[in-house]
């Protein structure tokens, strides 16, 4: 029995270990860098700005970065009854995960959901469950598949400034989610805080101009607000530093330009490639092909971040 005991004590002791995360290492650690996410992420503006971060901080290093946002997905796995008019369901993340993390590979892996889990609802306590449990599947999954996950607080849903007292507004749904996210930190989680930075920056813009906004449906930010984002993910890897040097060049917005050029080709064939059950989708080069025109771009990019990296 003693025996038997510390067998079983052991196969526990190996169990926790391998579900355990690896602890966040220096970005030039990484090499495989993925995007989860729903249609702001598939936009790819903000995930625009954290490639011109790792081209221009580490301009020795060569990153490979896949954004696989797909529009309208939850990690929730649920759907309005009339989701697009009824023409189709929202697309649930774990229908594909698997394929994603097998075909991927990635060291790690940034996930933001939230927007539509709540089905732009008052928060639910079964919605607010599933959601829950879709975050801690993801998790389990992904380090399973030994990447480090960086979790990303759903962006605030904006319903303007005119919004009447007493009125239901969404963020509220959001900033319970959000909420959830970040108090994981206390568990080790890594969770940067996207709700929070888009509030805290439209509160100041409105201090300015009370009809200031970043989403005019309320939902996918302009790229004004995917810069708030971007500023975020460069501050969590650049000692809490802003990029303002960048922000000041008049050369990062053509280096930005070629960055979403070569994201737009890569995604989309990304996306083909792990597959997906959304329709109305643009249909992605294969592969390879993909890659080939991406690498003809990349040469461009990185003589665009030479040029501010050196000046």
């Amino acid at each position: 029995m003693p025996f038997l005991l510390c067998q079983l004590l052991c196969l526990l002791l190996l169990c926790i270990t391998a579900g355990a995360e690896a602890a966040m290492k220096p970005l030039p650690a990484f090499h495989r860098i993925l995007f989860l996410g729903d249609s702001i992420t598939y936009s790819g503006e903000y995930v625009d700005d954290f490639e011109a971060f790792l081209f221009t901080r580490f301009p020795e290093k060569r990153f490979e970065v896949i954004n696989v946002g797909l529009p309208s997905e939850t990690v929730a796995g649920l759907s309005e009854p009339r989701h697009g008019g009824g023409k189709f369901p929202r697309p649930a993340l774990h229908e594909r995960l698997d394929r994603i993390l097998l075909k991927t590979r990635p060291d790690l892996v940034f996930a933001c959901y939230g927007m539509n889990d709540g089905l732009y609802q008052p928060l639910d306590k079964e919605r607010f469950a599933r959601f829950r449990e879709g975050i801690a599947l993801l998790r389990k999954k992904v380090v399973r598949a030994g990447a480090v996950i960086v979790h990303l607080t759903p962006p605030a849903f904006d319903p303007g400034p005119f919004l009447q007292a007493g009125k239901f507004n969404y963020d509220q749904t959001l900033g319970a989610y959000s909420k959830w996210l970040l108090a994981q930190r206390s568990q080790g989680w890594h969770v940067i805080d996207f709700h929070g930075a888009m509030n805290r920056e439209l509160t100041l813009k409105r201090a300015a101009n009370p009809r200031f906004r970043f989403a005019r449906d309320g939902v996918h930010p302009d790229s004004t607000g995917h810069r708030v984002l971007g500023r975020e993910l460069w501050r969590a890897f650049n000692n809490g530093a802003a990029p303002d040097d960048l922000l000041h060049d008049r050369r990062y917005a053509k280096l930005l330009n070629v960055i979403h050029a070569r994201g737009r080709i890569l995604c989309d064939a990304w996306l083909r490639e792990t597959g997906h059950r959304r329709p109305e989708m643009k249909t992605g080069l294969p592969l390879n092909e993909a890659k080939e025109k991406a690498a003809r771009l990349e040469l461009k990019i990185r003589q665009l971040s030479a040029a501010i990296t050196h000046s």
